[in-house]
C-alpha cells in the first residue's frame, strides 16, 4: 500500500481515471464542461485530476504548496497538446485570492479538504475565487470511516490495512504506531491528518454557516477511486443508511459534494 502511494506515476493515473469517469459526469449535470470552462484545482499535487479537463480544452490552473509535486506535474504536461491552457503554481491559495478573484467556473478539491487547517476560514475565503455562477466540487473521506486516518501510507504492511485504529485516543494511537516502528515524520503526519479530519456533519455545518448551497451530494459505500485502485465497483451507500447522522461516517468511504454561492 505504502509503495503504491509513493509512486507518483500510478497516483497521477488513478487521479486521471477517476476524474474522467466519475467526477466530470458528476459535475456535468449542473455545469457544462467545454472549452469555455475555467477550472482551478486546489491542492493539485501531481495534477492528474486536471488532465481530463485539459484534454477537453478547458483553461486549467493547479495550485499546490509542494514544489516537488508541482515540478513533477510540469514534466508530465510538458508535451501535452493543450499545455498553453495550463498553469501550475507553487503557492498558498490565500496568497492568490486577489490575483484569481472571481475567475473560475469550477474549483476542485479532491481528497484535499480533510487536510486543510481551519476549514471554516477556507470555505469563507474560497468564495472570492469563484464566478457568481460557479461551482465547487469536493470529494473526501469522512474521518471515522475504516481508513479515514490515511493509514494506507504507513510503512508497516499490517497497519496499512488495519481499519479504524486511527480512532484510538492519541496516546494509544501513537503507542501503536511506535510499536510497529513508524518513524517520527510518519507519526507527525498521521497526527496532523487526525487533527484536520472531517465528518459529514461538521462539513455540512460549515457550509451552512458560510452560506453555501448544496447542489448535489452523494455518499459512497465503495469509493469510486477504488475501481482503479482495487478493481472494486463503486457503490452508493443505501439511502436510509446515509441519513443516519454520525453513524454514517463509519461506513461511507467517500463523499461527493457540488456546491455554489447562495
Amino acid at each position: 500500500m505504502q509503495e503504491r502511494h509513493l509512486d507518483k506515476d500510478i497516483y497521477f493515473q488513478e487521479q486521471e481515471y477517476t476524474t474522467q469517469k466519475y467526477v466530470i459526469p458528476y459535475v456535468q449535470d449542473f455545469l457544462k464542461v467545454d472549452k469555455s470552462l475555467h477550472v482551478l484545482e486546489i491542492g493539485c499535487g501531481e495534477a492528474g485530476n486536471l488532465k481530463p479537463f485539459l484534454d477537453m480544452g478547458c483553461n486549467c490552473v493547479g495550485v499546490d504548496m509542494n514544489e516537488t509535486r508541482i515540478e513533477f506535474s510540469k514534466q508530465r504536461f510538458a508535451n501535452h497538446p493543450n499545455k498553453q491552457l495550463l498553469q501550475l503554481v507553487t503557492a498558498n491559495i490565500y496568497d492568490k485570492l486577489d490575483e484569481y478573484k472571481e475567475e473560475f467556473d469550477l474549483i476542485i478539491l479532491r481528497d484535499v479538504i480533510e487536510h486543510i487547517h481551519d476549514q471554516e476560514k477556507f470555505l469563507h475565503h474560497v468564495k472570492k475565487l469563484l464566478k457568481p455562477t460557479g461551482k465547487i466540487f469536493f470529494g473526501f473521506p469522512p474521518w471515522q470511516n475504516p481508513f479515514g486516518g490515511h493509514q494506507q501510507i504507513c510503512h508497516s504492511k499490517f497497519l496499512s490495512v488495519t481499519p479504524y485504529f486511527h480512532l484510538l485516543p492519541n496516546p494509544l494511537y501513537v503507542g501503536m504506531l511506535k510499536l510497529f516502528r513508524e518513524n517520527k515524520t510518519m507519526i507527525d503526519d498521521l497526527l496532523e491528518i487526525k487533527e484536520t479530519g472531517l465528518s459529514i456533519e461538521r462539513f455540512e455545518n460549515i457550509l451552512k454557516k458560510e452560506n453555501w448551497k448544496i447542489d448535489r451530494k452523494t455518499f459512497y459505500f465503495i469509493n469510486p477511486n477504488y475501481e482503479v485502485k482495487f478493481k472494486l465497483k463503486p457503490r452508493e451507500s443505501y439511502s436510509f443508511l446515509s441519513k443516519i447522522p454520525v453513524l454514517r461516517n463509519f461506513w461511507v468511504t467517500a463523499c461527493y459534494y457540488l456546491i455554489s454561492k447562495k
